[in-house]
């Protein structure tokens, strides 16, 4: 840089016949190298990185690697790129849901090609907290009101990883979550339903002898006069949309990535 700025100086100095002009130049040229010997003098920990103003990656490109760590399962490198995106500015509310929610879809279609399975699956979402952990902190303070879901396996079935799968997917959009837990009684769906004033319950259910308890839950809404204040999204392996609707559900989801939408759309939220 300061052979750069000489040879300017110089160039100028043989082309101009003015002394004041020659004392301006020269003044312009001590002041550049003043302002160099600074920028060089300071350490980059102090200086909030002066290397990174010129090489800052955009939006896209950190929501993009945000979103291919959560699918590799980075959960160390993406705390990084979670600092990085927060220092460049950018809203904690996108980094959310445009590249940490992303990577996890694409860790559900994965799942769904049977290239990942449910180990893949848990540490992809393992890497989407770490940095869920670095951007939640700068979430605003004015964010849309979050609507409080109830979710839990049905009394009876013990199988939760489905579970868990949907309860990361609609956490991560927006929801805030009231995790009941595996094998859950009939009533206690119901209380909870009314205790935390719940706008969305979800319930599950992976075997067909345990299935129709959502319905004795859905009749035990009714019974106590909160069903209309609640809509009831299920799902599970022996579930289907016939059974979902036969039983009073409002809405049934295949995988925990499509329940995200379900979700969105039975709260006006899509």
């Amino acid at each position: 840089m300061p052979r750069i700025i000489s040879n300017i100086y110089r160039n100028i100095y043989i082309y101009s016949k003015s002394d004041k002009s020659i004392l301006f130049i020269q003044k312009i040229y001590n002041s550049f190298i003043c302002f160099y010997i600074k920028i060089v003098s300071i350490e980059e920990k102090d200086f909030g990185g002066f290397k990174q103003i010129f090489n800052m990656r955009s939006k896209e490109e950190l929501l993009r690697l945000m979103a291919d760590y959560v699918r590799d399962m980075e959960d160390e490198a993406i705390v990084d790129i979670a600092k990085e995106y927060l220092q460049a500015g950018y809203p904690a509310k996108e980094g959310i849901l445009d590249g940490l929610t992303v990577g996890m879809e694409e860790a559900g279609k994965l799942y769904d090609e049977e290239e990942y399975y449910i180990a893949e699956l848990l540490l992809c979402a393992d890497a989407m907290y770490a940095g869920i952990d670095v951007l939640k902190d700068r979430m605003e303070e004015n964010v849309d009101k979050k609507i409080k879901t109830v979710i839990g396996v049905i009394e009876g079935d013990t199988h939760d990883i489905g579970k868990n799968l949907v309860k990361i997917m609609l956490e991560t959009a927006g929801f805030e979550m009231i995790d009941l837990g595996r094998d859950v009684a009939v009533e206690d769906f119901v209380n909870a339903a009314i205790k935390h004033q719940a706008g969305l319950l979800c319930m599950s259910s992976l075997m067909s002898t345990t299935m129709y308890g959502m319905q004795r839950v859905i009749e035990g809404l009714v019974e106590s006069g909160y069903r209309d204040n609640v809509k009831v999204m299920v799902g599970g392996g022996p579930i289907t949309h016939n059974f979902a609707m036969q039983i009073g559900a409002d809405a049934y989801s295949d995988n925990a990535i499509e329940a995200v939408s379900v979700a969105k759309r039975l709260c006006n939220q899509a």
